[in-house]
């Protein structure tokens, strides 16, 4: 799947927040070296170079367009190709925080990739994670009736895979392979305009992996149906804005 940093930073304050707030209960005093792992256009690790400016702070991401775009937007930080599911093994050297902000639902196998996440701290090292947790908010059950009704699911050679798991398989998890832990989960209201801003916000990311298995004529009616439940899924508010709720999963863990 490509992505398109453009597209993904139309909402560039709603989506950085997440990352301020993980970045906020760090309590790693003075890193010499944090890697962000699925840093996307660069906006969470500035995060990370903002509060930790002595570091050495690295953004790691598998796409050629987020790494290009997170260059030219932060010059004075690292950042490199990386793919999660199969490159962290091979970097060099250890870290004092391991950063990932709303990326590892993109990648397979969570009890092998944390696992290899922890490898890569020092003894005492810092692993931060927030992931999306939003598979029952109307946008997520939209996507997956209209995409496996009768009228579209011959277009599709197979479904989406979530590799998100439970609250509680992330508890065992890091139960086992950390020395201490604390998890916490937040609902973000954001306000929407219009029903359009809440697909410009999933042409990014949930919508996309659909919008390039189809022709363009196809995507677009594909897109007209995916709207039309959204209008009756989300009322509007007095004021006509539109409340577009967002859970997300946080953890963090000590090596």
């Amino acid at each position: 799947m490509s992505w398109d940093s453009k597209q993904y930073l139309k909402f560039q304050r709603e989506r950085t927040q997440p990352s301020i707030d993980l970045a906020d209960r760090l309590t790693t005093q003075s890193p010499a070296a944090i890697i962000d792992v699925g840093c996307g256009p660069g906006n969470s690790t500035a995060v990370l170079k903002k509060r930790y400016p002595n570091a050495a702070v690295i953004g790691a991401d598998n796409s050629e367009n987020m790494v290009t775009a997170a260059k030219e937007k932060y010059p004075d930080i690292e950042f490199i190709l990386c793919d999660a599911s199969k490159d962290l093994s091979k970097l060099n050297g250890k870290f004092d925080i391991v950063f990932s902000n709303a990326c590892i639902q993109w990648v397979p196998d969570h009890p092998k990739l944390l696992r290899e996440m922890m490898s890569l701290l020092n003894e005492g090292g810092e692993l931060a994670v927030q992931i999306p947790k939003n598979q029952d908010e109307p946008i997520h059950k939209i996507i997956g009736e209209v995409s496996s009704s009768e009228k579209w699911r011959d277009k599709f050679n197979s479904p989406r895979i979530f590799y998100t798991l439970s609250s509680e398989e992330y508890y065992d998890i890091l139960a086992e392979i950390s020395s201490d832990f604390e998890m916490w989960q937040t609902t973000y209201f954001h306000r929407m305009k219009s029903y359009g801003d809440i697909m410009e916000w999933y042409k990014s990311t949930g919508l996309r992996p659909y919008l390039e298995s189809l022709s363009d004529t196809d995507s677009k009616e594909f897109e007209k149906d995916i709207f039309a439940e959204v209008e009756k899924a989300y009322p509007k508010q007095t004021n006509g804005e539109i409340i577009f709720r967002f859970p997300r999963l946080f953890f963090k863990a000590i090596n």
